[in-house]
């Protein structure tokens, strides 16, 4: 039950801090869509889809009104298209038909994107895996609303190879497919080690083959709230600093299970997971880098930024898992340079680059993401980067990603304008040195010796 005194404070931090739920996600299962026949397999995912998801926008808009909490993004993710499409796909054009009916299914529900545009090769890919992938391009090309996610490799699996090399390709393709749309296809591309089946942040979520045939999961943000509670303790000790932390992700995962709780009840849909991921957006006051800067550095990338993340991370999370039993999918800081206007002023200013931004990801549950890179990249270099982070993900057993954007027609020092909730992103450096012939070896590295625990 919550008191007045919470109901009062949760209107303080809506209005004055940006507390928001960032997305509520329905996940739906498509395995029972599956037909050799392409025609008939994708009127079976546009039916199942607006059907399923008939309600989700009007449900959400009906939360935010009667308890005031803004909602900001409707979505929906679903069972990897790779799996679904392999019986009726030859072509990669074949898988593209997929998610253009995708698109228009999102279109007619309402919603703001749709993942599951996807593919699990972590071990190996199927004929249906590589042709999903290598339809990418094409398929994001032609859509709005539709993101993909490739994961790449895992703890138990190692990392495939082939599948990094293939994706340094992909990327860079996807941003000549839309590099009249500043390079948007490969803002809705992530690359994962370790992705999580109950993810509802875009652009990486799938709908796991492990769940119902569908779900709610819901995603809190509030860097604002966080950095406005810091402000008051400004001098103090660690432990009053991880002890504020603590209690404010308490208090925006209560009002998250809330919205959860409530979107269940009304859809019929089972409550999945609240994923408690501080997810910032370019909004003054509601940046992952403030709260950094908040804790006592300079700027975000001078020494100690690692230590100040991970102390973040870790009392969000011991917040958040008081205040609901059910908590999944990355939960942790995104460290997005686009999106976050504190992070884009430590760039420009030159106190954040890629190898910071690297190193940040060794203690949050996401990865390097929404950074703009010159345009002239080798793909090759891009799927180094992408081994690097997937490296960090396997051998820690965490959740690592990469989202680049090759900035095709760019250079260093240049910047892509997105607008909206994706921003805008200075154009980072990247190292010059080869790593071809590392990439160009085939095969897959060994899952680490920790992987055999059972």
């Amino acid at each position: 039950m919550i008191n007045i005194f919470e109901a009062k404070e949760t209107n303080q931090m809506i209005e004055n801090e940006n507390l928001d739920v960032r997305t509520i996600t329905l996940g739906i299962s498509l395995l029972d869509c599956i037909d050799s026949n392409l025609d008939k397999l994708n009127q079976k995912i546009y039916d199942k889809i607006t059907t399923t998801a008939r309600n989700l926008v009007q449900t959400g808009k009906d939360i935010e009104a009667e308890y005031g909490i803004p909602i900001v993004n409707k979505r929906i993710s679903v069972t990897p298209i790779a799996l679904i499409g392999g019986a009726a796909c030859k072509t990669p054009e074949d898988f593209a038909t997929i998610a253009v009916t995708l698109d228009r299914a999102a279109k007619e529900v309402g919603v703001n994107f749709l993942g599951g545009y996807s593919a699990l090769v972590s071990k190996g890919m199927t004929k249906a895996d590589e042709l999903l992938i290598r339809s990418i391009p094409i398929a994001l090309a032609k859509t709005d609303f539709v993101c993909s996610s490739i994961n790449v490799g895992s703890t138990k699996t190692g990392i495939n190879m082939d599948a990094v090399k293939l994706m340094g390709e992909i990327v860079r393709s996807t941003a000549e497919a839309t590099k009249d749309n500043q390079c948007m296809g490969c803002a809705k591309l992530v690359i994962f080690c370790n992705a999580p089946d109950d993810n509802p942040f875009m652009a990486g979520a799938f709908h796991g083959v492990t769940e119902s045939d569908a779900i709610i999961n819901v995603g809190v943000s509030g860097p604002g709230v966080v950095k406005y509670a810091l402000s008051k303790v400004r001098g103090e000790n660690f432990e009053v600093l991880c002890e504020t932390i603590k209690k404010t992700a308490f208090k925006i995962t209560r009002v998250g299970q809330l919205v959860a709780q409530e979107a269940s009840r009304r859809m019929g849909v089972p409550f999945g997971i609240i994923d408690l991921s501080l997810a910032p957006t370019p909004a003054i006051g509601d940046s992952v880098a403030d709260i950094l800067e908040e804790i006592g550095l300079e700027s975000v990338g001078a020494p100690g930024t690692t230590a100040a993340l991970a102390l973040l991370n870790d009392q969000v999370k011991k917040g958040g898992v008081m205040a609901s039993s059910y908590v999944g999918g990355l939960s942790g800081a995104f460290i997005p340079v686009s999106e976050d206007q504190g992070m884009i002023n430590a760039v420009n200013r030159g106190a954040l680059t890629i190898e910071k931004l690297e190193a940040m990801t060794c203690v949050c549950s996401v990865g390097l993401d929404m950074i703009a890179i010159p345009g002239d990249t080798r793909s090759t270099t891009i799927s180094g980067i992408i081994a690097d982070e997937m490296a960090i993900g396997m051998i820690n057993q965490k959740t690592t990603a990469v989202r680049l954007i090759p900035a095709i027609g760019k250079k260093e020092g240049d910047v892509l304008e997105f607008g909206g909730l994706l921003g805008s992103a200075p154009i980072m450096p990247v190292n010059k040195y080869s790593c071809d012939a590392f990439i160009n070896r085939t095969g897959r590295i060994p899952a680490p010796v920790h992987s055999f625990k059972n």
